[in-house]
């Protein structure tokens, strides 16, 4: 079967809110056989509870060893599966590994099951098999019929608590089974422990502690139901063990109000007549079962379902409307798509109190921001984050201050490289949280102290025992002997550095620019010249003998080949141009890119890159090149950035269930497709400059913060004209390749000319 992105089912029609405005358009990504990798159930923007279906319980590993399946299901829900063992309340969108799918919830009828059973046989466990004809998808709000067992679920989600609405037939055998050893990425030993306690016959609380991509994550709970069980139970998974205490002494199997263990489920019974619906509330906190259940009484008063349904829908809303934009309705669908997903993270986490768990372990107090998580920033600095400084400074003026505060219970004293949930699962590479500190204050979002985050830069930057930062601080390149990714972690901090200097720059803070700029300019180190590429390089200084410019295994870069990463400058392509051999070398080799066929044979070992995320050679499925396009403005063929951009745009984003060329890694991938579609994209986040390519839209009204509006207008739009002509920046003629951000957020107009014709040279 093909490992393709689904974009989402064929929406039924939702509220008022959304018939009038543009929830309509949104579709979300559901999953599949390989780069699903992205929930389809109910949550608000950034919220911290993301409550969706997941399909399977596949293990991360048999036997101790790594299945290979488990990554199809890095958001829980395969769109190829037939079965729903279960409703969880925290996932991933989009990413590459995984974790989370706490507190999973699933509804039966008829004699009480305690095994989610196989596939294969969905009877034989309390999993049920679905339609996605029965499926209802929308912003805010999740629809199935379970057919095992004859009950509609529906799904909704306030910031922090999930609300569930079963309706089941008429029986006295109805359950629902409240599985706290389920996750995602699950393996023998995951969960850590986990603690219940019944308080009456309509609310439990509780925690489960797991150690997994987090190594040390604990989450509370506070759970209720619209109407008291009539009785309940448990069953411990933990196996034999050599101490069990004197709790032996009660039957702990059965209507006994306190649990605990490492892999426990529970079951409440009920009495249902025909239709009757059960509603259950699930708060989340990151702190204690108090702060989860004031959590839930401050969101969730009552149990008006529709209510809760609407407001978040209302919410979706109100984000998606900062942008309007005209354009065909495959294009309005694509765009607000892109939208809802580059809303969904950074998560909130912390309560409605302001207190939340800190990496030191600690309960911390949000003093004047709210804190978030969730910040996958190898993928996330290039494009989200500048999508914010622009959609949602204050938001993000906040995701800043959150990354501070990281770096201040900081053991190691280091800024985030990629954080959840008060851990940092340190994945992939570079420190790329410094990059989104100086585009934020570069371009004068934040508004914390600047000098501070910029030591905290520096020491991240000099941390010499974390992945070769000492090597290449005495080097200039880090050693293919010490690195299997050694050319991109050089690259990588290269640009890194950049930033830091251009943050040194802003504050006057001279010693530092003079340090970090001729940090910035190691990777020439890698390049080549002798085959004009970026290289391993050893110890000694040679180049690695054995080399494949092809392949994206075992060749010194992380989730990609050198064709794609010895672009990786865009801090500076002129000096890139330079030393690959001046403007018409790098325009044949760009060409080459984007015309050539890489085999499946290279890139058959790298998970994240699948045949749908290539054109050419070029992975836009991965995110080390999504700058490439755009380097045809530095060499003055402004055209071909604009007639890729266009390509791009149409073969890796379709309103189709295949519709997005590779995982969509917490909306990095969709605030390119956003930025692009605008006719504009950061290729050097710490700059304020974005460079032009060619605009999707007809038009676009953006509505900023500040009150001001910018608009992007595209005269004589369509699919074939995806040339620019003219620029018009507020009335007058632009004749750059690039606009500032002052441009954008002091308001005013863009105008595109559009035209059939390639125009040589630059823009007029």
């Amino acid at each position: 079967m093909k490992r393709v992105l689904f974009y989402g089912l064929l929406l039924a029609p939702v509220l008022s809110v959304a018939q009038q405005g543009l929830v309509k358009y949104v579709k979300p990504i559901i999953g599949t056989e390989k780069m699903g990798h992205t929930f389809p159930g109910a949550t608000v923007p950034f919220g911290a509870v993301q409550l969706s279906p997941e399909t399977d319980t596949i293990p991360y590993s048999v036997d101790g060893k790594y299945t290979g399946t488990v990554y199809n299901y890095c958001a829980g829900y395969k769109y190829e599966d037939k079965t729903i063992v279960g409703f969880s309340h925290t996932h991933f969108s989009g990413t590459g590994h995984s974790d989370l799918g706490d507190f999973l919830v699933m509804p039966t009828q008829g004699p009480l099951q305690m095994n989610p059973g196989i596939a294969a046989n969905p009877k034989s466990g309390f999993r049920s098999s679905f339609s996605h004809a029965s499926e209802v998808v929308e912003a805010g709000y999740y629809k199935v019929k379970l057919d095992d067992d004859n009950i509609l679920a529906e799904l909704t989600a306030t910031k922090r608590v999930g609300l569930h609405q079963y309706t089941f037939p008429k029986s006295d055998q109805s359950h629902i089974i409240l599985d706290l050893m389920s996750g995602i990425y699950n393996y023998d030993g995951k969960n850590v422990w986990t603690y219940v306690r019944v308080v009456n016959d309509t609310l439990i609380t509780g925690y489960r502690q797991t150690n997994g991509w987090a190594r040390t994550r604990t989450v509370y709970f506070a759970m209720s139901f619209s109407k008291a069980f009539k009785g309940y139970g448990q069953k411990n998974f933990d196996g034999p063990q050599p101490y069990r205490g004197f709790w032996r002494k009660f039957d702990q199997t059965k209507n006994f109000p306190e649990i605990a263990g490492k892999n426990v489920r529970m079951y409440f019974d009920f009495n249902t007549e025909a239709n009757e619906k059960i509603k259950v509330k699930m708060a989340l906190s990151p702190v204690s079962q108090d702060n989860a259940l004031e959590n839930m009484r401050a969101e969730v008063q009552g149990w008006d379902f529709d209510k809760v349904k609407q407001q978040a829908q209302s919410e979706w809303e109100k984000e998606l409307k900062k942008i309007k934009i005209e354009a065909s309705e495959d294009d309005k669908i694509n765009f607000y798509t892109a939208m809802y997903h580059t809303f969904i993270n950074p998560t909130t986490y912390a309560d409605v109190n302001g207190e939340y768990k800190g990496l030191d372990q600690g309960v911390h107090k949000a003093d004047g921001f709210v804190n978030y998580t969730t910040f996958s920033l190898w993928d996330t600095y290039r494009a989200l984050h500048p999508f914010l400084n622009i959609m949602q400074p204050s938001r993000n003026n906040d995701i800043v201050k959150s990354m501070m505060a990281h770096y201040d219970q900081s053991a190691l004293k280091m800024l985030p490289i990629w954080s959840h949930y008060a851990n940092d699962n340190w994945c992939m590479s570079g420190y790329h949280s410094v990059s989104v500190l100086a585009d934020a204050i570069v371009k004068g979002v934040y508004t914390g102290d600047a000098n501070k985050a910029l030591d905290a830069c520096i020491m991240t930057a000099n941390h010499r025992d974390y992945e070769g930062i000492g090597e290449y601080i005495d080097k200039g390149y880090i050693s293919a002997e010490k690195s299997g990714t050694s050319v991109s972690n050089t690259l990588e901090y290269a640009y890194d550095d950049w930033c830091i200097a251009q943050l040194a720059k802003k504050l006057g803070r001279q010693d530092v620019y003079d340090t970090f700029i001729k940090r910035s300019g190691n990777w020439v180190n890698n390049f080549d010249k002798s085959i004009g590429f970026m290289r391993p390089r050893m110890a000694d200084g040679s180049f690695k003998a054995k080399f494949d410019v092809l392949s994206t295994h075992d060749q010194g870069f992380i989730e990609g080949n050198t064709w794609n990463y010895s672009f990786f400058v865009p801090h500076d392509p002129d000096a890139l141009i330079a030393k690959m051999g001046g403007a018409k070398k790098v325009g044949l080799r760009l060409d080459s890119l984007f015309t050539m066929h890489l085999p499946d044979e290279f890139f058959a070992e790298t998970e994240d890159i699948t045949r749908e995320g290539i054109v050419g050679g070029y992975v836009h499925g991965n995110e080390p090149a999504h700058h490439v396009a755009y380097l045809y403005n530095w060499i003055g063929q402004p055209s071909k950035t604009q007639s890729r951009i266009r390509m791009i745009l149409k073969m890796q984003y379709k309103p189709t269930p295949d519709g997005l060329g590779g995982n969509d890694d917490c909306g990095q991938m969709s605030a390119w497709y956003m930025f692009s579609s605008l006719g504009f994209y950061p290729v050097a986040p710490g700059s304020d400059e974005y460079s032009l390519g060619s605009p999707a839209v007809k038009s676009a009204v953006l509505s900023l913060e500040n009150g001001k509006t910018f608009t992007v207008e595209a005269l004589n739009q369509s699919d074939k004209n995806v040339y620019v002509s003219k620029v018009l920046l507020n009335g007058k003629e632009h004749k750059g390749l690039t606009i500032k951000h002052s441009d954008i957020v002091n308001g005013g107009k863009i105008t595109f000319t559009m035209s059939p014709k390639a125009s040589n040279g630059k823009i007029k």
